[in-house]
């Protein structure tokens, strides 16, 4: 009992500590400093984030026109009030910290977040206890979710609660653990922040519809990780919508954080419930000084895995996975985006293992456009779906961009090495097979 209660608080101190991450703060609204590894938009007001969604469109067509099965990424800082999306991601977080409380005093402090499952009754005795809500009231939050009083809530349950919560006239307050006073749990949305919800969901529906008529999947880039929790929301709704015959909406994980797995199988989960496809892009990330930078400011772990090694285990944990779930039910597709030779050859040897041919198009490939050609042009050549990602915008910005991904690439510098090395070896067999410019 006594090693139980210490996991149990140890899993709320480290809940409670991460909320500081998703707390809207001076430079919330500005998440351009320190960052040249992504490019990123400054929210000026709600018409330009309409220009941007014409400017997203107007690259869904010109995928579609440059290729087959062609892939359209967007940002979604760009189309909505970056301040809402840290407002919304902080709500979403307390609301998955308020279902670990529970879970912890019914016991199940330390085991992985799927397999915590709330008891319906023990769940609505506590809320009451709490004096949060009633017994009576708390049963009217599972009213058409088919449960009983004998029936259990898991994380993916309890998130599914969360939609008409945030429209209840009362705040729920909550004890702090830290400081023993009641604080709110979540604070009613303004009618400002129901509309931005609204704008950023339409402007998505607008692009989806033109990505569907275009045959263009549409890839929703990962962001700045006190974003995130909202931009993986938003994508997971519109993904529920579009996805229903194949996945055309991808999501992005970025593997070097700490919780990426435990985010990718949820939604991995909630697919397979609602019996939509899965889409992803994996990536290992493009914001590390910045994220690190802020933890510290603003004194919350650092979110990003303690070694690039460990980056690694946690991009083919997850690519492992989603391959697994290709195998098993054909409902997911992954795009694994890496210049990284190891992962490309780990990916291939297990699609070998677990059967999964080329031509099913599930799994396919991306680099950046002039970074890795051998890895590129020898995975098209055997069949394989391969894409180069295209950066665009002014050369002010473009540059210190592509500058930024190379220095975020270990073993760049010896992978140009390689390449030149490939080459001088391929102009010598040329000579020497008296065909030089064949």
């Amino acid at each position: 009992l006594s090693s139980r209660t210490s996991a149990a608080e140890k899993d709320m101190r480290g809940a409670e500590q991460k909320e500081k991450q998703y707390r809207a703060h001076q430079g919330s609204g500005d998440h351009h400093g320190g960052v040249t590894g992504a490019h990123t938009y400054f929210y000026a007001d709600e018409a330009k984030c309409d220009q941007h969604m014409e400017t997203f469109l107007h690259c869904i067509d010109a995928s579609s026109g440059s290729s087959e099965d062609g892939f359209s990424a967007i940002k979604l800082t760009a189309l909505a009030r970056p301040q809402f999306l840290v407002r919304f991601s902080e709500v979403l977080v307390k609301w998955r910290r308020f279902f670990l409380q529970m879970a912890a005093e019914q016991g199940q402090a330390g085991r992985a977040v799927l397999e915590m499952k709330l008891e319906v009754e023990k769940l609505q005795e506590a809320l009451d206890n709490l004096g949060i809500v009633t017994k009576a009231e708390s049963q009217e939050w599972f009213v058409g979710k088919s449960l009983d009083t004998s029936s259990t809530v898991d994380l993916l349950d309890w998130n599914s609660l969360l939609d008409s919560r945030t429209k209840i006239s009362k705040p729920l307050l909550v004890p702090n653990r830290q400081t023993g006073q009641l604080e709110p749990l979540l604070s009613r949305f303004s009618e400002e922040e129901d509309l931005q919800m609204k704008r950023v969901l339409q402007r998505m529906d607008v692009l989806a519809k033109r990505a569907m008529e275009k045959g263009v999947r549409l890839m929703v880039d990962a962001e700045q990780s006190y974003f995130q929790p909202a931009i993986s929301r938003l994508t997971v709704e519109t993904q529920r919508r579009f996805n229903r015959n194949q996945a055309m909406i991808f999501n992005t994980y970025q593997c070097y954080l700490r919780e990426a797995y435990d985010n990718m199988t949820g939604d991995v989960e909630l697919s397979r419930r609602e019996g939509w496809h899965f889409g992803t892009k994996l990536v290992r990330g493009a914001y590390m000084e910045q994220e690190r930078e802020r933890a510290a400011q603003m004194g919350y772990e650092d979110p990003i895995n303690p070694t690039y090694e460990k980056t690694n285990e946690m991009y083919h944990k997850c690519l492992d996975y989603v391959l697994e779930e290709i195998k098993h039910r054909r409902k997911a597709s992954v795009m694994v985006a890496s210049h990284n030779e190891d992962t490309v050859k780990f990916t291939l040897r297990r699609m070998r293992e677990l059967g999964i041919h080329p031509s099913e198009k599930k799994v396919c490939f991306g680099q950046l456009l002039g970074m890795c050609d051998q890895i590129t042009f020898p995975l098209g050549q055997a069949g394989f779906p391969v894409y180069k990602y295209v950066p665009y915008g002014p050369v002010n910005e473009v540059l210190p961009y592509l500058s930024r991904r190379a220095q975020e690439n270990r073993g760049f510098m010896q992978r140009a090495n390689r390449e030149r090395d490939l080459l001088w070896k391929e102009v010598k067999r040329r000579l020497l097979a008296g065909n030089l410019f064949s």
